[in-house]
């Protein structure tokens, strides 16, 4: 079953490459998992809250939240048994008085040991399992980011940020591909009310890919028909992701946020909630109670989909799904540890993982705030 599975990841992971330049509906999809077990945990409803170091990712213009010290975000995690790795790390630093910040992200996807069959069978027909090699498809992404407060009161914050994208994908010694693309983005905290918005892609992201294939290898290629790809150029369409979020007071200790938003794509249509043929939308709804702002419990839900209904036996029916997550935090000091559970199918195919991550700040008198 994990070969398959492999295979399966492999494919998802390379399609992109067979084509001409043009725009790809899931190009870059590993940009789109998330980034630090809250934003998991919430159902990656971020724009509007983010303000440490994973707010490179969610909203760059989060890292103004950042004061006096460097703030640090790591995760890993492991998808479909182990078969997919998923690694990420983040640092940020306020400079000019915490009225600016700096940061940089970098995230790796990657499928290992996938079985090269290219030469399984032999000239004579025969099959040689001695014939197969391992390689990996790796994906990288580089965020540089700078963020700015553009409006700062007692009880007003206005802030900007800009992301500079570097993208490296890797499949075997068979195809690479370079790609650069630029993020921007809003966030606004008015007592308590907290509202973001970024552009993704705004430049149209591309990834230039190049192959490398044997003579031998091709020659195999062609006989059993498949395409030999050639250079080619991968667009990925900007996206806006639309956010707002509100903080309630429930005693003296607890506090809960709700927070909620909207990926709205350009590239022709999903199946999400709303649904056109040049614009779709998707939701993300997520909760956090903080108790004492030292523990922490979340929970989200995100990828409304329409599919068949696993007991209709003549596939005609269609239900609504989605994809449920929860998870819980614990603040020592200036250390946060965050988990969350996530579900990465939908709630009637289960297919959970467990994340954790950690975010501290070093050698810091105050906390990302």
């Amino acid at each position: 079953m994990r070969f398959y599975q492999k295979m399966m990841l492999v494919s998802l992971l390379v399609l992109p490459i067979s084509g001409f330049s043009q725009f790809r509906k899931y190009s870059n999809e590993f940009l789109n998992i998330g980034a630090g077990a809250r934003g998991l945990a919430m159902g990656g409803a971020q724009v509007a809250s983010a303000k440490d170091a994973t707010a490179g990712y969610w909203n760059p213009a989060g890292l103004t939240g950042i004061k006096e010290r460097a703030n640090v975000g790591i995760m890993h995690a492991d998808y479909f048994g182990g078969i997919a790795k998923y690694d990420y790390i983040s640092g940020a630093l306020p400079v000019q008085d915490n009225k600016r910040a700096l940061g940089i992200s970098i995230l790796r996807f990657a499928v290992d040991d996938i079985p090269n069959t290219l030469f399984l069978v032999e000239p004579d027909g025969s099959i040689n399992y001695g014939n197969i090699q391992t390689f990996s498809s790796a994906d990288y992404a580089f965020l540089l980011s700078f963020a700015q407060k553009l409006k700062e009161t007692e009880k007003k914050q206005i802030s900007f940020g800009l992301n500079a994208k570097i993208i490296y994908r890797k499949v075997g010694k068979f195809a690479s591909a370079w790609g650069f693309g630029l993020d921007a983005g809003l966030q606004m905290h008015i007592g308590k009310w907290h509202a973001g918005i970024v552009a993704r892609d705004i430049t149209t992201t591309f990834n230039a890919w190049s192959f490398k294939f044997t003579e031998k290898e091709k020659e195999v290629l062609y006989l059993t028909k498949n395409d030999i790809p050639v250079k080619s150029t991968e667009l990925t369409a900007p996206r806006l992701v639309i956010g707002g979020g509100y903080d309630f007071k429930l005693g003296k200790t607890v506090n809960l946020l709700l927070e909620a938003s909207l990926d709205v794509t350009f590239d022709g249509k999903r199946n999400t909630v709303l649904s056109g043929n040049t614009l779709s939308i998707d939701p993300h709804i997520g909760l956090e109670a903080s108790i004492q702002n030292v523990f922490f419990i979340r929970a989200g839900v995100t990828n409304f989909q329409k599919a068949l209904q696993d007991r209709d036996t003549i596939n005609q029916k269609k239900v609504w799904i989605y994809q449920p997550s929860a998870g819980a935090g614990f603040k020592i000091k200036n250390i946060m540890i965050d988990y969350a559970f996530t579900n990465l199918a939908n709630q009637s195919n289960p297919l959970y993982t467990h994340i954790f991550s950690l975010r501290f700040n070093i050698a810091g008198k105050r906390e990302a705030e």
